[in-house]
Order: structure tokens, then C-alpha cells, then sequence
């Protein structure tokens, strides 16, 4: 196949609430083109691409199969990323997958096998670990700011998105709860700090057998739930640190984007790794005196630039021409399905599961990379 060059071509493949932000953030990079957008409701499709003046729309085939399009972006549910994904990949595409990346071990390994005998490239959601946020505090982190890193705690609780996702039943299915739909953004920030997990515990419940629908042309209407809407995990990581998180949809309480992690030298928040970018503060341990007086945080200034969802896409598009890989890899995003499918069998079994899967440490996002440069 003869290289190409020049800005790489993009098909959005999916045409639910998240193609919105994701086409929005894509059409302002110059490095990649959106050339088309596909969904199964084909008339879902016209109405994103009209919306957003991308030049085709159609079928999933149509996306597939069309000759400029380089990457395909799977925005589809859970339960049918690995399926898309191999699709693509059959069709000589690499591949941008929403998290997670399968819903299971066997058909997430098969994906990666395939990607490299056709050498294609996957990357994987959440990109929000490439924003200022994230890599500001692991910056941090890189300089001794806190010291030695040791400790972690993470939660996300809330009521759930019942509250609000007008066809929500695919987030209360297998593949999805708030540890397979959320805990990638928390599983891979950890892993981009303390590098990867070695083995796991955890405790999981279900709030309700059913939910109901609250908003939308459907509100009303109940659903059942498939998986624990409430999991507590501890994982010990393969370089000696420890972390406890938290995912819930059962909590009246709201508490999203707690990430604390504890250094010998002091404590930092680092910001909600769902968004691009936020607060990084460090604390120090007080005098004896002033031990249960409120802390004394010192802000840390943000560095590198501020994008959104589709900087993945971008930082893969950027990998293809340079043939490099992307940070935000296949081979990360199945270290995290392990560690998460361990967390569940865990909780299922009342046993420490240990984590099969390893990855290397993902290198920094350089302090001046542009996703608003033309560089290709």
C-alpha cells in the first residue's frame, strides 16, 4: 500500500449524543478531515453530518468502505465495539474506539492480534488523560513535586445515567455498569501514574433490579439492570503502589472526579480525569498542631494545550504518518478491560484476582504539542 500523506481522513461510525462533541472538537484540527458519517438509522446520520457540514453520511458499509477514510471512529454501544472494530480493521482501517475496548478479554486480545498481522494502528478512549489536566499533574509528579508516589483514591458516585441518557439500558448492561462505563476514565489515569495494575479486590452491589427511564420520548419506562451498580476495588500496582476506588450509580451524593494521590512528600488532587483539564493542588503534612485544620493547597500552574474529545483521534492520526504509536493504545486499553474484567470477577468471587495483562509506561504529552497545528 503506498503511504499517504497530507491530512489523515476520518469516519465517524455512530451517531449518538457523544458524535456531537466529538465532531465539533474533529473539524477544528487541520491534521484530520471528517469525511463521513454512518449509523444504522441512516436518517440519524444525515441530520449529524448535515449538522456538523461534513460532506457524506450513510451506512455503517458506506463508512467502511469509503476509499479516504483512514481511521474509523466507533462511537457505537459497549456490546459491539470488538465487532465494529474488527470490521474496520478487515476493511484496511484503523480504528478510534469509545471505551471500552471489548467487553471481554478473548475478543479484546483477538483485536490486537489482528491489528498488528494488518498493521493497523488502535487507539482507544479516554483521550481526556492527553489534556493539561491529567498531564500537568503527572508532570508534577515526574519532578518529585509530591515525592514518591504511594497511595491513590478515586470515586465517582452518583445517581446514575438513567437520570439523563434518553436511551440508557445499555449502560446498565453487561459490558457497561459504572465500573466498565466510567472506571476507564480513573483505571487509565492511574495506570498513567503508577504504570500497571497487578491484582485487584473488590466488593460490588445492585442498587434496584430495574431502572426507569427519566427523560426523553421515553421517560416512563423501565428497563432491568444486568450488572453491581456499586463496585469498591483496591488494586495493588506491579511498582508497589496501591490504590481504592469508588464507582457508583446508587449515590444520591454527587462526588465526581476525585483522584488524591498520596507522595512521601505530600498529598495532590489531580483533576476529574473525565475532563481535559481542571485544578491540579498539592497539600503538605502539617504541624502537629494545625494536624486537623483545614489544608494549605499550592496550585500548580496548567501546561500544555487545552482540547477535547477527538485529541485521541488526532494524537492516532499524527502516529499513522510518523509510524509511531499512539498513547492512547490498544495494548494500554486492553491492560485496562483486564483490570476491570478482574474487578468484576473479583467482586463476584470474594477473592484477590490477580492481572494477567501488563503494559509499558506511556510516555508524556510534550509540553508544546498543537492539536490546533497544521503538521502533516
Amino acid at each position: 500500500m503506498t503511504p499517504r500523506s497530507g491530512p489523515v481522513g476520518v469516519g465517524i461510525l455512530g451517531a449518538g449524543m457523544i458524535s456531537d462533541t466529538y465532531l465539533e472538537n474533529l473539524l477544528s484540527f487541520p491534521d484530520v478531515r471528517v469525511l463521513i458519517v454512518g449509523s444504522r438509522d441512516r436518517e440519524r446520520a444525515r441530520l449529524r453530518a448535515e449538522k456538523h457540514h461534513v460532506p457524506a453520511w450513510g451506512s455503517p458499509n458506506d463508512v467502511l468502505s469509503h476509499p479516504d477514510v483512514e481511521i474509523v471512529v466507533n462511537l457505537t454501544v459497549p456490546a459491539v465495539h470488538a465487532q465494529i472494530t474488527a470490521h474496520a480493521i478487515a476493511a484496511g482501517k484503523h480504528v478510534w474506539s469509545e471505551k471500552p475496548l471489548s467487553i471481554d478479554r478473548t475478543s479484546g486480545l483477538a483485536l490486537l492480534e489482528q491489528a498488528a498481522a494488518a498493521e493497523r494502528l488502535i487507539g482507544v478512549a479516554p483521550d481526556t488523560v492527553l489534556g493539561q489536566g491529567v498531564q500537568t499533574a503527572r508532570r508534577a509528579i515526574a519532578r518529585g513535586d509530591i515525592g514518591v508516589p504511594l497511595s491513590a483514591n478515586t470515586v465517582i458516585q452518583y445517581a446514575g445515567p438513567d437520570m439523563f441518557h434518553p436511551d440508557p439500558e445499555f449502560l446498565f448492561a453487561r459490558g457497561a455498569g459504572p465500573l466498565f462505563d466510567v472506571g476507564p476514565y480513573y483505571l487509565t489515569a492511574l495506570v498513567h501514574i503508577f504504570g500497571p495494575v497487578d491484582r485487584v479486590a473488590a466488593v460490588g452491589s445492585q442498587g434496584r433490579a430495574t431502572r426507569t427511564i427519566q427523560v426523553g420520548d421515553r421517560a416512563g419506562t423501565e428497563f432491568p439492570v444486568e450488572v453491581p451498580t456499586h463496585v469498591g476495588a483496591v488494586a495493588q500496582f506491579a511498582g508497589g503502589g496501591v490504590s481504592q476506588s469508588t464507582f457508583s450509580f446508587d449515590s444520591p451524593l454527587t462526588r465526581m472526579g476525585v483522584v488524591e494521590i498520596t507522595g512521601t512528600e505530600g498529598t495532590m488532587i489531580v483533576p476529574d480525569p473525565n475532563m481535559f483539564t481542571g485544578d491540579v493542588k498539592i497539600t503538605r503534612a502539617p504541624s502537629l498542631p494545625d494536624l486537623l485544620a483545614d489544608p494549605k493547597w499550592e496550585n500548580v500552574p496548567l501546561t500544555g494545550a487545552l482540547a477535547g474529545r477527538g485529541t485521541g483521534v488526532l494524537d492516532l492520526a499524527r502516529a499513522i504518518r510518523a509510524g509511531t504509536r499512539p498513547l492512547a493504545s490498544g495494548e494500554l486499553a486492553y491492560h485496562v478491560l483486564d483490570t476491570m474484567t478482574a474487578i468484576d470477577e473479583a467482586a463476584a468471587t470474594h477473592r484477590t484476582v490477580e492481572v494477567a495483562s501488563t503494559v509499558a509506561a506511556v510516555p508524556l504529552v510534550s509540553v508544546d504539542w498543537d492539536p490546533f497545528a497544521a503538521t502533516l
